[in-house]
């Protein structure tokens, strides 16, 4: 099955929020064969920072939206926006 890569950005609650703990919750959250490929957190404004994040999943219906749901019911989570999405290249032999 061909597999997609996923950039997000999520931000945080807050500005208190510990975005390594945050990214640890949403990697233990997935499911379904999805993964947190890495991530990093990235300065927006005021010392407010968010979790430029990459997601590989299986391109089949309804990753999308499981992807999106656990990471939203995760705590201190407040928004998750999808930067960009493409196929990963598969070796052939």
């Amino acid at each position: 099955m061909t597999r997609l890569s996923l950039r997000a950005k999520i931000l945080p609650t807050g500005t208190e929020t510990d975005l390594d703990s945050v990214a640890g919750k949403i990697k233990s959250a997935l499911k379904d064969g999805i993964t947190l490929a890495k991530y990093t957190k990235e300065p927006l404004a005021f010392g407010l920072y968010f979790i430029n994040a990459e997601f590989s999943l299986d391109d089949r219906e309804g990753q999308m939206d499981s992807l999106e749901n656990m990471v939203r019911s995760v705590e201190g989570v407040g928004e998750f926006e999808v930067l960009g999405m493409s196929r990963t290249s598969v070796d052939v032999k």
